[in-house]
């Protein structure tokens, strides 16, 4: 599968089928997505609505979603912890063990 934020013109999250394109999913932010990354079976994406999103890789179904104080452009880090930097000046850390943020 391969994974795409789509534009503020788009608003979605894509997964694609690798070999031919087809498209799998996609789920709606409504409000712009960043380069997704996923970790553990999980697509985290940021939002220009000031979320990121936490989808279920295989279905596309939202896990959950945390609100930050500005817009995510950034793509999330997984590295044992997803890593998440907002216009707000913060950075959000979120641990594998925790069902919701």
């Amino acid at each position: 599968m391969v994974f795409v934020g789509a534009d503020v013109y788009s608003n979605h999250v894509l997964a694609l089928n690798a070999r031919t394109g087809t498209l799998l999913w996609s789920y709606l932010t409504g409000d712009g997505a960043s380069d997704p990354v996923v970790a553990n079976g999980v697509v985290y994406v940021g939002s220009n609505g000031n979320n990121l999103y936490a989808l279920n890789a295989r279905t596309g179904a939202k896990l959950w979603s945390y609100p930050t104080g500005g817009p995510v452009g950034s793509s999330p880090v997984a590295e044992g912890v997803v890593y998440v930097g907002s216009a707000d000046g913060k950075v959000y850390a979120f641990g594998w063990s925790e069902g919701l943020p």
